[in-house]
């Protein structure tokens, strides 16, 4: 296994769990001999989804299992409600119990369930550990499932090294040659140390040099990190503190996306600039209904920064970096919002911060669980939230004949950050997705349910600028 997968893997605490977990809500009813099929026949043809995790004390190998039962991992649930309560609601219980009960490790770690009658539809819930892959590599994956999707694309010439993941020319043409040209002068990533090692952060099976090496590596990650380490703590809100075991979920997806692209193109802005300012505005709403005041108050939200080219998607593992992106809760118009946003966004673009992410991702997977923890806190004294936004299939998928009427999901937070804010689009609309610690917000919902109104706030401002003949053109009647 990787080394920044190793680092997934180890990073599962009992307050947060590293799971990607996702539902796809079907109609009409998918039968679960049929979904075994469709699974049986495409997912399996990756090879990460019949391998286990067996760790040992220099890291962590996936190992196939020969007596691999599919019925261990797509199973039926019934989804009990209580009396008074839709199944919807009800969904959103069990999903949030989900993000809280660890996969079986004795089995390779992933599981799908089918719920039926959830408002007259079939839910599809799926769970998956973050150290087979990140979103990205996920979302290619799923894809491959559905009706008419492709299959996994054919493997290396045997000339070639054999990897599922592509590790070494990946790192070398993404990390590598950027750091080594671009970034000796102005960023320590680039120093003797880790570049020279970062190919062996990738590669397992490659011997480091000793226990010192090793401690050389971890000296040189904390520096490389060191803007990080010296940024200002995250504003102290309700929303930060110490995570519980139990969660809660959310989603909403009201919020066309042909008005998102007319808002963002109208204020020279994009479709991320909106919906990351409608997430502020609805935070800082609820915090106001909550009784706070946060006039003035910024907080961060780490966001994963995809660094594998896309033509590579499909290829499994982790290959991404984080950003600190500050979102201004504390603003209350919505125009002045979103253009606080678009210069925040704009400060990261040419940032080499995803990439010493990477890097501290890679040490901290070499690193005995105690130290990797420390050095993992970084982040989480940092920020309040995870952030990721992820464009989908804009027409709705097919599967085993049903139509995939929603795609929600939701992201795991690592250390002790207890909100984790999902956005995808999909089929024409925003599909928003938040998931929350119980103790630091009983009710995300609440939170969801204001996005709507923070967007339509914003679209009313949009219109009511003074614009010329030509600015007009493209804007809704």
């Amino acid at each position: 296994m990787s080394r920044v997968d190793t680092a997934w893997l180890r990073m599962d605490t009992p307050e947060n769990l590293m799971m990607i977990v996702g539902v796809w809500l079907l109609s009409p009813r998918l039968e679960l001999e049929t979904l075994r099929q469709r699974v049986g026949e495409r997912l399996l043809q990756y090879r990460r989804f019949t391998q286990r995790v067996v760790e040992d004390p220099m890291g962590a190998q996936w190992v196939n299992v020969p007596d691999f039962d599919l019925t261990d991992h797509v199973i039926a649930v019934d989804l009990e409600a209580r009396p008074g309560q839709s199944r919807t609601d009800a969904l959103k219980e069990h999903v949030a119990a989900l993000t809280a009960d660890p996969l079986d490790a004795r089995l390779p770690l992933w599981q799908i369930q089918l719920i039926q009658d959830v408002d007259g539809r079939s839910a599809m819930v799926s769970r998956i550990h973050h150290c087979i892959a990140d979103g990205i590599a996920l979302i290619s994956v799923m894809l491959s499932i559905t009706d008419g999707g492709l299959p996994p694309p054919v493997r290396r010439k045997r000339s070639e090294p054999e990897s599922d993941e592509g590790e070494f020319d990946w790192v070398i043409d993404t990390l590598v040659k950027p750091v080594t040209q671009l970034t000796m002068q102005t960023v320590k990533l680039a120093s003797k140390g880790v570049s020279k090692g970062m190919d062996a952060f990738m590669h397992p099976d490659q011997p480091m040099d000793g226990t010192l090496h090793l401690a050389r590596l971890g000296f040189q990650a904390v520096n490389d990190v060191s803007a990080l380490a010296v940024m200002p703590n995250d504003s102290a809100t309700r929303l930060k503190g110490k995570p519980g075991i139990a969660k809660r979920v959310a989603w909403n997806d009201d919020l066309p996306l042909d008005r998102v692209k007319v808002v963002g193109k109208a204020l020279m802005g994009s479709i991320n600039d909106v919906l990351l300012s409608c997430v502020a505005g609805a935070i800082g709403e609820y915090l106001r209904s909550k009784g706070d005041d946060p006039t003035g108050l910024e907080i961060r939200a780490m966001v994963p920064v995809n660094l594998r080219p896309m033509d590579k998607a499909y290829q499994l593992g982790n290959r991404f970096g984080l950003v600190p992106l500050v979102l201004p809760i504390g603003i209350d118009n919505p125009v002045e919002r979103l253009y606080a946003v678009r210069a925040r966004m704009h400060d990261l673009k040419g940032s080499f911060q995803p990439l010493m992410a990477f890097g501290l991702l890679s040490v901290a997977g070499l690193l005995i669980k105690p130290v990797q923890h420390a050095l993992l806190g970084l982040f989480a004294k940092k920020a309040t939230a995870v952030m990721t936004n992820v464009p989908g299939p804009q027409k709705p998928l097919q599967f085993c004949g049903c139509t995939v009427d929603q795609v929600l999901f939701w992201v795991p937070q690592s250390g002790d950050i207890g909100m984790g804010v999902s956005i995808l689009t999909y089929a024409g609309k925003v599909q928003f997705g938040l998931i929350t610690d119980a103790g630091l917000c009983p009710d995300p919902q609440a939170i969801v349910d204001r996005l709507p109104g923070a967007f339509e706030r914003l679209e009313t401002l949009t219109l009511m600028l003074p614009w010329g003949e030509d600015q007009l053109e493209g804007l809704p009647g």
